[in-house]
């Protein structure tokens, strides 16, 4: 366990940005070959546009490196937050951690996002992608990435969270992100077994349904409870997804100019 905190309290930029590529690479490899989903897509086209949208959350969360860094080492050195409010063992500080840190920084976030009409906007973005793979995990608008960059940094403060546990679950985070996006046939036994401990794609792919009220379901992005937990979890076959959302059909969105714009016309109909 003590390796664990070393590696992750150390852990360098480079290490970080190779966890990101090195999961889209896996995903991107394991889905070319065993794909749930035959999309009749130029695949490089599509990941063009998706890694756009994971660059600009990349500049916006190195624009708030500095201030989750700083939230953390104030509660380390304060004794603020719950981790530092309870004596624990390392194994049970990580357990409780990561699960506060999913909590509040990734289900509470994406959850209110789809309760607010102006942030649902900018998460339309995201389920505006009709072949949903491993590059839609971090299609997000700019703009949303502030919203998930912001409850991060509420999250650190909540939980009092050190900083080695902080990059532990943002690594966590960003990998079981492209698993779960990654359209990836699985074995339903091994994905319904697997969905008791973490996220599984098939999971996931519920939430990204065209329509109500499967597009307000499976919040979830590493532990599959909050939404058990919270009565917003449907089980909804597989086979019966449709990729997209009903208020953007017959739109042609694929454009980076025209997904930039949505959040700020009225051009999308939509009752949030």
């Amino acid at each position: 366990m003590n390796e664990i905190v070393q590696f992750f309290q150390h852990i360098s930029s480079l290490t970080r940005a190779l966890i990101l590529a090195g999961g889209i690479t896996i995903f991107w490899l394991i889905e070319s070959a065993i794909p749930l989903f035959t999309f009749k897509y130029n695949k490089w086209k599509h990941a063009g546009i998706n890694i756009f949208f994971t660059i600009t959350t990349i500049v916006v969360n190195f624009a708030f490196a500095l201030l989750i860094v700083l939230t953390s080492d104030w509660c380390v050195q304060h004794h603020f937050g719950i981790l530092q409010w309870i004596t624990t063992p390392v194994w049970l500080q990580l357990i409780i951690g990561l699960m506060l840190l999913d909590l509040i920084g990734a289900w509470l976030i994406h959850y209110i996002e789809h309760k607010i009409k102006w942030m649902w906007k900018f998460h339309i973005i995201h389920h505006s992608d009709t072949h949903v793979d491993t590059t839609t995990a971090n299609r997000h608008h700019p703009g949303e990435s502030v919203f998930r960059a912001v409850f991060t940094v509420l999250a650190v403060l909540i939980c009092g969270a050190p900083m080695w546990l902080v990059f532990l679950y943002q690594s966590l985070s960003v990998v079981l992100s492209q698993f779960n996006h990654a359209n990836i046939k699985m074995n339903r036994r091994f994905d319904k077994l697997l969905s008791y401990v973490v996220v599984t794609p098939n999971m996931h792919r519920v939430h990204h349904h065209y329509v109500r009220p499967e597009t307000d379901t499976n919040f979830g992005n590493i532990f599959p409870f909050w939404d058990k937990l919270f009565g917003t979890y449907s089980k909804t076959p597989v086979e019966n997804i449709h990729y997209g959302l009903d208020v953007l059909e017959g739109r042609n969105d694929e454009g980076i100019k025209g997904l930039l714009k949505i959040p700020f016309g009225n051009s999308v109909k939509t009752d949030y």
